[in-house]
């Protein structure tokens, strides 16, 4: 990869680079020969420019020859990521070659490629099995406005079925009945008043921020961290109101 030395001359930064974030470096340089007419690229070929780049000739930008060795398995880390994620197939008919898949070709630029990486780190284990699959897969997709609205709405039935609320109630006004100080069914009579009025105020605020909204327009959702941190909270929603269904034996 004779593109990296002249993108970041310091190898010590290409050796600070997560795999993934190598990749991301190293499938637009890809992408800029696939542009120039080499569709096709040898992952045999592509290590040898990086153990070759040291010396090879005196035009070409290389790294000091210590480094060689660690750069060269950083590149190839990175390379294994790009195949494992499926920007990187086989060349029909030809498997010792490669062709950048069309998700790859997808990515309009560096930052649609870090919005993907930081979707991938939603694990599907960790969210509550009410919105495991829906939400993950609207997620996975990059719908992340989807996921929040699937992920929110998921919280409010949570709610409203464990107070045995009718189908009709929806909104902050149920949440707020459902945990009222004085007789909501979901409040736990364990908990002193503030923190009871804090963790009713805590629904509540969800619901109206981040499922309301997306009930009544089109709210863009382009951050993907955001998203991430959103659909988390409902997450631990949903397990406070299985808690209570516990408790209350609903």
């Amino acid at each position: 990869m004779h593109e990296l030395p002249t993108n970041f001359p310091d190898p010590e930064v290409v050796l600070a680079f997560e795999p993934e974030e190598l990749a991301g470096k190293l499938l637009f340089f890809l992408r800029e020969r696939c542009e120039r007419g080499d569709r096709t690229f040898s992952i045999h070929n592509l290590m040898l420019e990086t153990k070759n780049s040291a010396g090879h000739n005196d035009r070409t930008p290389s790294y000091p020859r210590e480094y060689i060795e660690r750069v060269s398995l950083a590149v190839s880390e990175a390379l294994a990521w790009l195949q494992s994620q499926g920007f990187l197939v086989p060349e029909p008919g030809n498997e010792s070659w490669k062709l950048l898949s069309r998700r790859a070709k997808s990515f309009q630029a560096e930052t649609d490629f870090d919005q993907y990486v930081t979707a991938r780190r939603l694990q599907r284990d960790l969210l509550h099995p009410e919105i495991a699959t829906n939400v993950w897969i609207a997620f996975v997709r990059g719908d992340y406005a989807e996921a929040v609205f699937k992920a929110m709405r998921a919280v409010e039935i949570g709610v409203r079925s464990a107070a045995g609320f009718p189908e009709g109630d929806h909104g902050v006004p149920m949440i707020r009945r459902a945990f009222n100080l004085k007789d909501g069914p979901l409040r736990d009579h364990t908990q002193q008043d503030a923190e009871a009025e804090a963790l009713m105020h805590l629904f509540a605020g969800a619901i109206g921020s981040y499922k309301n909204p997306h009930s009544h327009r089109n709210v863009s959702m382009d951050d993907a961290q955001e998203a991430i941190e959103i659909v988390l909270l409902a997450s631990h929603l949903l397990r406070i109101v299985d808690a209570r269904r516990t408790v209350d034996g609903k």
